[in-house]
């Protein structure tokens, strides 16, 4: 039973006005041989071609411009591994204000470097969730910055939920909709849009087997929190939010475990067949495809290719 209201429909489309000036309503691409491959007809929505590379800047443009420029003078605080950090520091350039990032050590290098020459202050912690949080409490008590959660919140996943509204609004009639689940906050926005823009179609979720906490959490009936994260989907190695699980447990039909070596198959694939760069987690629900071709024959499945923030000198493949 979800506990809060839900994004509606209006407030869906409320939010897309609202981030467009800020976005790119990015294209989707298609592969005969992957069509072929797979005997099924795929249309990928290329996130990997959004401002700052990936689907974040879509949540982060939509806090930060749903408040008047009083409310945004002192800036904005994260944590994050790296996609929602740069999109919340590029947000917060467009808009004129400080972004202090919170990012852990291990962060990939392309991703730290990206934060600094969008302007983000960045500092270091452990790879941690504990460490995370508590480094931004004390950012925020420092700074009075306003706090953006990276997932779990109604304003973040309204945000991310424009993008399968865009899918969607290109009347393709999808039977499947597949994106990656880490925090839930594109999963969950994606599930929404889907309720309320094309109820026939259907929510799946690809999820490293390593990480696999929204799996066993949909199992459980609870949230199970991520033991371990030593997956090359770096995006997802975070623990399911507790908004994002609710309407996750509502409007999703399941959630598909891959490995590691299906991960980097299916980035592979992508790179070498569709000539595009997409990050590993981008990679996930493509491998949850590929695990259950079978089930997927013939239907019209969306994917959302989350980014291609890569990177270059630590690949999962030669």
């Amino acid at each position: 039973m979800i506990m809060h209201p839900i994004p509606t429909a209006s407030d869906i489309q409320l939010a897309h006005d609202r981030i467009l000036p800020h976005i790119h309503n990015t294209p989707i691409l298609t592969s005969q041989f992957i069509n072929d491959l797979t005997g099924a007809h795929l249309f990928f929505k290329c996130e990997n071609f959004q401002k700052t590379g990936s689907f974040k800047m879509r949540g982060a443009s939509n806090v930060i411009f749903s408040l008047n420029s009083k409310e945004r003078l002192n800036g904005f605080a994260t944590h994050s591994s790296g996609n929602h950090a740069q999109a919340v520091a590029y947000a917060c350039k467009t808009a004129g204000v400080s972004a202090y990032i919170v990012m852990p050590k291990n962060a990939p290098k392309v991703k730290v470097d990206a934060v600094k020459n969008y302007g983000g202050r960045i500092l270091f912690c452990e790879p941690n969730e504990t460490a995370r949080q508590e480094a931004c409490a004390e950012v925020i008590q420092e700074t009075n910055a306003l706090f953006i959660p990276p997932f779990d919140d109604i304003n973040i996943i309204t945000g991310q939920a424009t993008c399968a509204k865009e899918l969607i609004d290109a009347h393709i009639g999808l039977d499947y909709l597949l994106t990656p689940v880490g925090g839930g906050g594109l999963a969950s926005g994606t599930a929404l849009s889907v309720k309320h823009f094309s109820p026939r179609t259907e929510v799946i979720l690809g999820e490293p087997e390593i990480v696999n906490d929204t799996y066993l959490s949909l199992k459980a009936g609870k949230i199970i929190p991520v033991t371990k994260t030593n997956t090359i989907a770096d995006g997802l190695k975070t623990t399911v939010g507790k908004l994002n699980f609710e309407i996750i447990q509502k409007y999703v039909k399941e959630v598909i475990p891959v490995s590691e070596e299906e991960i980097s198959c299916a980035m592979r694939m992508i790179w070498e067949r569709m000539k595009i760069i997409i990050e590993p987690s981008c990679a996930v629900p493509f491998a949850a495809l590929l695990n259950q071709k079978a089930f997927f024959k013939d239907k019209k499945v969306g994917i959302i290719l989350t980014g291609g923030n890569v990177d270059m000198g630590n690949l999962p493949f030669e």
